[in-house]
């Protein structure tokens, strides 16, 4: 089978010019995810790519995108209405690239969590359900679930891939938002990773999975969920 090319693409933001994605399309793609990044590195992060190309050899389409703040390279993520703009932005154009596709959104951590509120405010047009690859339920050191209401606004599947060691989401209290959120949100676990999906060397030698094993662990249980997602 011959490697998807990736393709560089730009997306009108309203109120904020344009930004840059990357869309990833395999031969006999069987469904698309809209990817948003993290607060901290963009959309060409080793992670993302890692996903994105994880998920191609799984027969799934990806748009990755920049949210305006990492597009200008500052540090100061945007105010929600302006990513959540972004999110819709994207979510347009994974719809006018592939109308025929089932169509899921959702990204890493701040990327996840604003694609959430976007579809609280108003559903995504075309989206069946939300992936969230570490949702961001707290501040490092914080616990609260005070970030999680605007969930309860969410009508369509929800999938939560959360590390056990997840820094911005103890293990207890994401659980136990899944389980209010229930049947509507599906919550995967990863033993002893953390909010980047890394094992400690030592968790590793005491029998945990390491990075590599975690990933695709992560992407399979992704796909299949995607495969799964009913139409809304």
């Amino acid at each position: 089978m011959s490697t998807p090319q990736v393709q560089a693409l730009r997306l009108e933001v309203a109120g904020a010019g344009s930004v840059s994605a990357l869309a990833l399309e395999p031969p006999g793609a069987t469904a698309a995810l809209v990817l948003g990044h993290g607060a901290g590195a963009g959309m060409q992060h080793a992670f993302m790519q890692q996903l994105a190309e994880g998920l191609a050899a799984r027969g799934i389409a990806t748009l990755r995108y920049q949210f305006p703040f990492m597009e200008r390279s500052s540090r100061r993520v945007d105010p929600p209405a302006l990513a959540q703009a972004t999110v819709r932005a994207a979510v347009a154009e994974a719809v006018r690239r592939w109308p025929q596709r089932p169509l899921l959104a959702g990204g890493k951590s701040f990327g996840g969590r604003m694609t959430s509120q976007a579809e609280a405010a108003a559903p995504l047009e075309g989206v069946r359900g939300l992936v969230f690859v570490g949702w961001p339920l707290h501040p490092a050191g914080a616990p609260d679930v005070a970030r999680a209401a605007h969930l309860d606004a969410v009508r369509c599947p929800m999938l939560f891939l959360q590390g056990t060691r997840d820094e911005l989401a103890e293990l207890a209290l994401i659980s136990g938002v899944c389980a209010r959120l229930a049947p509507r949100a599906t919550l995967v676990t990863f033993e002893a990773a953390d909010h980047a999906f890394h094992v400690r060397a030592a968790d590793v030698a005491a029998g945990a999975p390491n990075d590599e094993a975690v990933m695709r662990a992560l992407l399979d249980a992704t796909a299949g969920w995607i495969e799964r997602c009913p139409a809304r």
